[in-house]
């Protein structure tokens, strides 16, 4: 059992005051009789309740994508720091989204949010092997036996050990890098332990997706197709 203002929060009818609101018109409805008691303990498994006549389904699913700007800290909190959740819709905010992996304060680019946890870890789970592309400027340039190093795996300084990787050289400075994983840092680590300090680094693709258009500090929610491709069901 739980409220039935909690339940109409997590099912995306709106935030806490909306749903008052919502509730006070007389818009919602439990097993067909009009409710107003927010308070009102409900079994969501068991009854039906409606918003306007359309059936409730408790919590919405929900996955976004965001053009990260530097300068904000991938984590739900921090004390001392800007944080990516303040980028996400207010709107948003009751629907208990998530960071899935992690950019570094530094790093711009793709990053998603979602409230799906089973999808959250097969993300982020090395076991599944997404891809993650970045385009990195660095100092020095990227040549064959740095491609080879990236391929065979690298251990890094302190011992971390690397999976296979690929390291494309696009231009002067300029790296096209594909990893698998997530460790801390680890693009960065990578290229330093081959002597190029990377100096910008954007986060283009993920699996298969990619930023697109969209622009810098911007959200959006997946398409259908897109989530499809994630084999989200």
């Amino acid at each position: 059992m739980e409220r039935l203002d909690k339940f109409l929060c997590d099912s995306g009818a709106g935030t806490r005051s909306q749903v008052k609101a919502i509730l006070k018109a007389g818009r919602v409805t439990v097993d067909g009789i009009p409710e107003k008691d927010g308070s009102r303990k409900v079994a969501p498994e068991t009854q039906v309740i409606t918003l306007d006549g359309e059936v409730l389904g408790g919590k919405r699913r929900l996955v976004v994508m965001m053009n990260k700007p530097a300068g904000y800290v991938t984590a739900t909190e921090d004390a001392r720091q800007r944080t990516v959740m303040e980028l996400l819709p207010k709107e948003w905010a009751h629907l208990d989204l998530k960071p899935v992996g992690r950019l570094d304060k530094d790093t711009e680019g793709l990053l998603l949010f979602t409230n799906d946890g089973d999808l959250l870890h097969r993300l982020i789970s090395p076991r599944q092997e997404v891809p993650k592309v970045y385009y990195a400027r660095h100092e020095g340039q990227a040549g064959e036996a740095d491609a080879a190093a990236f391929a065979a795996g690298l251990t890094l300084r302190d011992g971390t050990v690397c999976r296979p990787a690929v390291l494309e050289p696009i231009g002067p400075g300029e790296s096209r890098i594909t990893v698998c994983e997530g460790k801390y840092h680890q693009v960065r680590r990578m290229m330093a332990s081959r002597g190029m300090t990377v100096t910008y680094l954007e986060r283009r693709q993920e699996g298969p997706l990619s930023l697109g258009d969209l622009p810098r500090g911007q959200v959006r929610e997946l398409l259908p197709e897109e989530l499809l491709a994630l084999a989200v069901k």
